[in-house]
């Protein structure tokens, strides 16, 4: 009798699922994330008061989206995608960006990189981070010292962002998992990639705002 195969286990993509619909734009994903990171993996995030707002891992863009009754606000958190076909990696001339086999985060080795800037010129999310103090480029790296610190309680290892989040419109897992949380979260609420027609397959998703229902007292 043939022997069935094997299942082949899937590959671990760690990333973010982020609620467009209860993001409520209060950037306090944006300040734990920068002060986390203050002595974290990717060393002190600079600032520059007299150039830019420094370099941040988190920003929050706010859109007015719709028409008349049907518009909304809408409260848009942006960092890296951690792609399974990055494009930072790719034009990266000395191997300084790179995607973790393991886990598939995309991380910068400051030892190696030369802030040749290409990887923010290739990456079409806007997710890198010149830091004009270290001469380096910077970005999200899901708080790896952060997930996988075993002095911390199971439940505290979520990178500094989702940990703040007060509306949890922040999730974090395994979305190479078809069954864990954040996966069946997507499936439940139609999460989607950004611009999917560029082919680098970015692991984060976005779940978009619900539907508005009438709240006319008048009734239609």
């Amino acid at each position: 009798m043939t022997s069935l195969p094997e299942p082949v286990p899937s590959q671990k993509k760690l990333g973010l699922v982020i609620d467009l619909d209860t993001c409520v734009g209060c950037h306090a994903c944006a300040v734990n994330c920068k002060e986390w990171n203050a002595s974290g993996h990717s060393g002190p995030l600079s600032d520059f008061q007299d150039k830019s707002d420094g370099v941040w891992f988190n920003r929050v863009h706010t859109y007015e989206a719709g028409e008349g009754e049907e518009s909304r606000t809408v409260n848009f958190p942006r960092s890296c995608l951690h792609c399974e076909e990055p494009a930072c990696v790719t034009v990266c001339p000395t191997g300084a960006s790179y995607k973790r086999a393991e886990d598939g985060i995309v991380l910068v080795n400051a030892d190696t990189c030369i802030g040749c800037k290409l990887c923010s010129w290739a990456c079409p999310y806007g997710a890198r981070e010149f830091d004009e103090g270290d001469g380096v480029m910077k970005k999200c790296t899901l708080c790896v010292d952060k997930i996988y610190n075993d002095h911390l309680p199971e439940a505290d290892r979520v990178p500094a962002c989702v940990s703040a989040s007060p509306a949890h419109a922040r999730h974090f897992g395994d979305l190479g998992d078809p069954n864990s949380d954040v996966s069946r979260l997507v499936a439940a609420r139609g999460g989607y990639e950004l611009i999917p027609e560029l082919g680098y397959k970015p692991v984060n998703r976005y779940l978009p705002p619900r539907p508005r229902k009438n709240a006319s007292p008048f009734g239609s």
